[in-house]
């Protein structure tokens, strides 16, 4: 199983032409069948939050994105719970990186994830067993 992360789900919505190349791989990642593909109480979190900022060029009306947040409900997502806090915790000090992203990263350990799908983290770095892959990185850099 991979963990998606939230940009994925930012560019599968995009209507930005500029992202365009982005969007459709994203929107390809998210076609996935069931069982390969897990994401966090986080990340949905966060999506909603970027997706309705009223400072955002293309808004989506709250219950658009609350529409997009129970279709992909249907992959497997981690709660936030207090064991994923201080690992999250943990692994911020280890590795150096925000509380955020290390919430991510212990969330796909959680459910047992191998990659964590994103553009934020660094792309072929492995923290503790969990390696990220950028998926809009050209084929040959993947």
């Amino acid at each position: 199983m991979k963990f998606v992360d939230t940009n994925i789900l930012l560019y599968a919505i995009s209507k930005d032409q500029a992202e365009r190349r982005k969007t459709n791989i994203a929107i390809e990642l998210l076609e996935a069948p069931l069982g390969e593909l897990a994401l966090s109480v986080q990340v949905l979190q966060e999506f909603y939050v970027q997706a309705t900022r009223v400072s955002r060029g293309a808004a989506l009306p709250p219950r658009l994105a609350e529409d997009y947040i129970d279709h992909w409900r249907a992959f497997e997502v981690q709660d936030m719970t207090v064991e994923l806090f201080r690992a999250a915790v943990t692994s911020s000090r280890r590795f150096k990186v925000s509380y955020w992203d290390a919430a991510i990263i212990e969330a796909a350990r959680m459910m047992g994830c191998d990659t964590v799908l994103s553009e934020d983290l660094s792309h072929g770095q492995s923290y503790g067993g969990v390696r990220v892959r950028d998926p809009f990185l050209s084929s040959s850099a993947r």
